[in-house]
Parts: structure tokens; C-alpha cells; sequence
């Protein structure tokens, strides 16, 4: 008799996210009048640059001419592409090799397939509050996970120490939920931890472009050494606004042996077996976000989200709120006033002034009492949405 992944079983009936979506339905549902901001999961709201679409349309025009027309593509990714990612890389300092790069269908995609990799037995350590996939696909691979408690006395960037053991480590940065970054001294701290044990770490750069300050990283490969232990896995979805598009690349650099085995090899192997590439049209809508004006274009989008979060950071520190995020990332994570839980809070804004957040016990134990807003909103609504929220903690206080 057929026997189901009973690990299913393990996992919460129901994602974050579409527990969000319900509760905002069911108030819509029963107040039809009232317009809801929805300022929680992070989904962009600018369209595509112009040099992304120019070039998507000439891809699909070359698709029309049997001369110029492309058929399954590179599973690892279309030379031209790995080509523009090895620039970016070099230009902030990194040394990525083309043949080091995995061109994929999203970083979420990535996230779960990465794991094949690495043996049922290994040990994973999220860092909590924690993006909930990384838990998820670790319980249904059914291995045992660590977590590792954060904070706000430590801005929610913990680092390691010798009680520490683990083999997969994840980390986030700027990190998804909290908006913490880790500077160039504290990551390293944590390459040097993943050398000395063995380990390998799982870095998620998908908010690398927010970065503002000169002393944080853009990628793990800016560090010493961190080729020897670290797979970074990128995304173009908040990058360059491509939810709706789906691209994305790894690195899993040739340095990289564990077990007297190579990494880049194997995922090679692994991409052989798993994907006939991603198609021609998309990669070369990818390729142009690397050219110097698709760079230009992405960046001033970036700039508007950045705008939607100083409206957020200013309400927030003229009621003495603390938060982090905002400045590296486009995420807001703020602690709840008068120690409301999240889902309190939640339930709090969207009846009195309509604005929806993420309750922060939805990213782990260590979430309860904070609350995380996206700043991808249309300016115009994120704008009204802080204007709300300002005049409501003003009423809290009075």
C-alpha cells in the first residue's frame, strides 16, 4: 500500500501568508465600503523596466525567426546571462565565477532543491524570526533543525559561538523578516564558524540592492574564504521586479568540497537531472538588468521603495517605536506598542484604521511581540497607510 510523507503532517495547516490573505478577505467580506492597504506580503508594485521589457519583446521576436529562434536553453543557465551576473559580481568586489553560477527559476525554487545536496542526517540552523520556508522544506526532508533565538538587544543579528553545531546554516542578509543586516565583521564571524566546523552556509542575498551602507556586504564573496563554505542563492523578484517574471540564479563556488566531494559538480549534476533550463525569453529580459541602463532604470525603482520606507521610519520614531530595517532593507519590523502580540496588532489596524502587516509569531517564537510592514506598496497608498498608522498612535497615546 502506497505510503504518503506523513511529514506533511508537521507542517501548520495553513502558510502565513494565506492566513493573511483570509483575514483580510473575511473584513472585506463583512465591510465592502472600506479600502484596505495592504502594506504585509512583499509583492512589488512598479512594472518592469523599460530596458527589461525592450529586450523581452526582442526575445520573443527572435522566437518568430527560425534563424534567430532558441529551442531548450543551458540547464545551468544561458552563457550570455552567467556572463552580465560574473560583472555584477566583480563590480561589487566579488569574484564569481560564470561556471559558478546557476541560473533558476526563483530563489524560492532554489531554496528547496539546494537541499539535495547535502544528506538527511546533516543538522540545519535557521536564525528566528525566520523566513518560514527554510523551517518547511527542512521538515518535510526530515531533518532535525536547530533554532537559533534573535532578538532585539542584539538588533536581531545574532553570532556564533563554540555550543553552536550545525551543518546547514541559513542565513538572510538583509534579512527577511527583521530587516537586519549583518555588517562585514559580524558575517565574517560567521564564514570563519562554517570553516572551522564543516559546515555550509546557505546565504540568502535577495535584498542586496537595498544595501545603503558602505560596511555591509552585498554578498558573502566579498569575505575571506566564504568560497569554501557558502552557497548564495539571489533573486531578480525584489531586485529588478520580477514576481511575475520568475528568474533567479545560485552560486555554488568550485573552491566548495565537503566529503571529499565537490558541490558545484554535484548541483551541476543535479540541475542536469532536475531542469531543462529556463527559457530564452526570460533570460534575456534578466540580461538586460545587468546592462548600465537597466541598472540605471532598476535603481530608481528601488529609490521609490526606499521613499515608502522613510514614510514608515518617520511616524515610527516620532512615537518612539523600536524598529530595525528600513535603511538596507525594504522591510519594516517594529516591536508592538503597549506589548500587544502581533496577531493582537494585526487584528488591532486592520478594523481601526484598515492596514495590513505581517503579525511577527507567523516568522517564529521569537517574532511575538513585533510586526513586519513591505514597503512595495503603490507610494501612494504606503504614504496614506503611514499617515493612518501615525494618527492612530497618536490616539493611543492621548
Amino acid at each position: 500500500m502506497l505510503k504518503p510523507n506523513t511529514r506533511y503532517a508537521q507542517l501548520k495547516k495553513s502558510h502565513l501568508f494565506n492566513t493573511i490573505y483570509r483575514k483580510t478577505d473575511e473584513y472585506l467580506k463583512a465591510n465592502p465600503g472600506n479600502k484596505v492597504l495592504k502594506m504585509g506580503v512583499g509583492d512589488v508594485s512598479l512594472p518592469l523596466c523599460e530596458a527589461v521589457i525592450n529586450a523581452l519583446h526582442e526575445a520573443v521576436d527572435d522566437q518568430a525567426n527560425a534563424a534567430t529562434f532558441h529551442g531548450y536553453m543551458p540547464e545551468s543557465g544561458a552563457p550570455f546571462l552567467r556572463k552580465a551576473i560574473s560583472k555584477y559580481y566583480k563590480a561589487m568586489g566579488a569574484a564569481v565565477k560564470e561556471n559558478e553560477i546557476f541560473v533558476s527559476s526563483g530563489a524560492c525554487d532554489d531554496l528547496c532543491d539546494i537541499l539535495e545536496l547535502f544528506d538527511q542526517e546533516n543538522t540545519v540552523m535557521v536564525i528566528e524570526p525566520t523566513y518560514p520556508e527554510y523551517v518547511d522544506t527542512n521538515i518535510l526532508a526530515g531533518r532535525k533543525i536547530v533554532h537559533l533565538d534573535a532578538g532585539e538587544e542584539i538588533n536581531f543579528l545574532p553570532i556564533p559561538n563554540e555550543k553552536m553545531k550545525a551543518d546547514i546554516i541559513y542565513i538572510c542578509s538583509p534579512n527577511n523578516p527583521t530587516g537586519a543586516a549583518y555588517d562585514r565583521t559580524q558575517l565574517q564571524s560567521w564564514v570563519d564558524f562554517a570553516n572551522k566546523i564543516g559546515a555550509v552556509i546557505l546565504f540568502d542575498a535577495a535584498y542586496e540592492i537595498f544595501i545603503e551602507d558602505q560596511n555591509v556586504p552585498h554578498s558573502i564573496y566579498e569575505l575571506d574564504n566564504a568560497d569554501q563554505c557558502a552557497i548564495e542563492i539571489c533573486s531578480l523578484s525584489k531586485t529588478a521586479g520580477f514576481t511575475g517574471t520568475r528568474l533567479g540564479y545560485t552560486v555554488v563556488p568550485k573552491n566548495l568540497m565537503r566529503g571529499g566531494m565537490n558541490l558545484n559538480e554535484m548541483w551541476s549534476r543535479n540541475r542536469e537531472t532536475r531542469t531543462n533550463g529556463i527559457s530564452y525569453i526570460l533570460q534575456k529580459g534578466a540580461a538586460a538588468v545587468f546592462t548600465p541602463i537597466g541598472q540605471k532604470q532598476i535603481r530608481e525603482n528601488i529609490r521609490i521603495y526606499k521613499d515608502n520606507a522613510s514614510y514608515f521610519m518617520k511616524v515610527l520614531d516620532t512615537a518612539g517605536i523600536w524598529y530595525t530595517g528600513g535603511k538596507n532593507s525594504p522591510y519594516i519590523w517594529m516591536k508592538c506598542p503597549n506589548g500587544m502580540s502581533g496577531w493582537e496588532f494585526f487584528d488591532y489596524l486592520l478594523q481601526k484604521i484598515q492596514v495590513v502587516g505581517i503579525p511577527g509569531e507567523g516568522f517564529g517564537e521569537c517574532g511575538k511581540g513585533f510586526f513586519r510592514f513591505s514597503t512595495f506598496g503603490k507610494p501612494e497608498e504606503t504614504k496614506e497607510a503611514a499617515n493612518r498608522l501615525c494618527k492612530l498612535l497618536k490616539k493611543r497615546e492621548a
